[in-house]
């Protein structure tokens, strides 16, 4: 028999513990590599799928299965990446005038970053909405899919792809002309 995630989330959203721990084995590594494009970086990455993970109980009432699982949980994903980024912002705002430490601090997060993958990095530099566009792209999610779950058309997908490409291109250029 063919259990599909819709099913499990649908069990488990009525108290079965080992259809949400199926469900999570099925579903971890594809949210992993999502959020791991959406923070470019492995620690981040892995910081920010275990604070999914755990906060999905709490979250799966909200899955009505109207779109697929893996929709939902992607979207959800999205969430918390803008959400962590909001929060750095704001903490980056909060150590202004730190002095000498923080502009080190700043210096040595700079460094690390520049040791990852280009792509990986290049995303980095890239507006959210095209970033994440990119990386639900990235994932094997097809332009439907991607747009379903970041509310927008098939064609502004294919708009924003587009985007990031050139803003890619440019700044590839720009390190090259270095």
């Amino acid at each position: 028999m063919n259990v599909t995630d819709e099913d499990l989330a649908q069990a488990a959203q009525n108290g079965d513990a080992q259809a949400f721990a199926s469900l999570l084995a099925r579903q971890y590594d594809r949210l992993f590599r999502l959020c791991f494009r959406l923070t470019g970086s492995h620690h981040e990455a892995e910081d920010l799928t275990q604070d999914i993970c755990a906060a999905l109980p709490a979250k799966l009432h909200h899955f009505d299965a109207r779109a697929k699982f893996t929709t939902w949980l992607y979207r959800v994903a999205v969430n918390a990446a803008h959400d962590r980024r909001r929060k750095q912002a704001t903490h980056g705002r909060a150590a202004d005038g730190w002095g000498t430490w923080e502009v080190n601090r700043q210096a040595t997060i700079a460094e690390d970053k520049t040791r990852t993958d280009w792509l990986t990095t290049a995303m980095t530099r890239l507006p959210d909405d095209l970033r994440d566009t990119l990386a639900l792209v990235l994932d094997d999610m097809t332009h439907a899919q991607a747009g379903d779950i970041l509310g927008i058309s098939e064609g502004t997908v294919s708009w924003r792809l587009s985007e990031a490409r050139k803003h890619l291109k440019t700044l590839k250029e720009q390190e090259d002309a270095t």
